[in-house]
């Protein structure tokens, strides 16, 4: 038996993998290495794949059926909202097109066990102080539209042919588990600064005039091995044929940090002068988006371990640790 683990290559598949090797599984990746890397993965099996493209359902399947996979963690999608803003049609035929393909493979080969990587995104901006599962999802963004609709195919099989699922709704993940494991991306707020420090430029601000205590947008920051943390406790809440009592789950601290809280942590920890430029907003930024994580503590039993620090020190351990470092 084995955990198939598409997109396990990259930053949060990478953490899962070594989480699973660790307490002795077999681990077969599927990535087509376009963000990930294949020395990220350890003694897991790599099969290079791209799952939306010609030809995937079949490879899937033929994976599956030869590795008696039990369980599948699906994290290959891209990412960028900005990007499915402008490309939106890719957007849909990676995105759902490449769940369409898993999940069709899994009900040919017998796979009843998902675990999929949705995203805070699902919610757009919702008007709430704590954002729990059961406001109403409106996403603003392809992307986002394109996690709620991956919910609702896992629903719809769920009905047809009793896929048992759990979506993750991610918040802002960064940090690091171990430092070869780093965030290789400049893409979330971390790693942007840290990229700016690195080529000698200060920080930005974008926006310091929100209503928050000072003026800068709150989010609520997971760290990454947390979040590997909470797909294991899925994986263990879907074993068995027992009824499933819920299936979306916020992965998120319950605590909010502004931006300038963050950078000035980053200062704190790296010794390094971060005073930022202030620019002008970004459209669409909400002021405040912060996840009530009720639901996964009381379900699944994982509650979050590290606070913002804690995710600091470790992304900047992890940047100091690879190929690019600041000093």
């Amino acid at each position: 038996m084995s955990t198939l683990v598409i997109g396990g290559a990259g930053y949060i598949g990478a953490h899962v993998v070594r989480l699973l090797l660790d307490r002795g599984e077999d681990v077969v990746v599927v990535d087509d290495l376009s963000t990930g890397a294949a020395d990220r993965i350890g003694e897991a099996t790599l099969v290079e794949l791209d799952v939306a493209g010609p030809g995937a359902q079949e490879s899937l399947e033929k994976v599956m059926r030869e590795r008696d996979v039990t369980a599948v963690i699906h994290f290959a999608a891209k990412k960028q909202v900005g990007e499915s803003v402008a490309r939106p049609t890719w957007y849909y035929l990676n995105n759902v097109g490449g769940l369409a393909n898993v999940l069709a493979a899994m009900e040919a080969s017998g796979v009843t066990r998902m675990i999929f990587s949705s995203s805070a995104a699902v919610y757009g901006m919702p008007p709430v102080e704590l954002v729990t599962e059961d406001v109403d999802c409106r996403p603003i963004n392809p992307y986002g539209e394109t996690k709620l609709i991956g919910e609702w195919m896992m629903a719809d099989c769920e009905r047809a042919w009793g896929l048992r699922w759990a979506g993750l709704r991610y918040f802002n993940v960064a940090g690091s588990g171990w430092p070869d494991l780093g965030d290789p991306a400049v893409l979330n707020l971390v790693p942007m600064v840290l990229d700016r420090l690195e080529r000698g430029d200060r920080p930005k601000i974008f926006g310091d005039d929100y209503p928050t205590p000072d003026g800068t947008c709150i989010r609520d920051y997971i760290h990454v091995l947390d979040l590997a943390h909470a797909h294991l406790a899925a994986a263990n809440y879907l074993e068995g044929d027992g009824a499933l009592i819920e299936h979306v789950f916020n992965v998120a601290t319950g605590e909010g940090a502004s931006v300038r809280q963050v950078i000035d942590t980053l200062g704190a920890v790296s010794g390094l002068d971060v005073t930022p430029d202030i620019e002008a907003r970004r459209p669409g930024d909400p002021p405040r988006l912060v996840a009530a994580p009720d639901r996964i503590n009381a379900v699944l039993g994982w509650k979050a371990e590290h606070r913002l620090e804690d995710i600091i020190r470790s992304a900047w351990e992890a940047w100091q640790a690879g190929p690019r470092r600041i000093g």
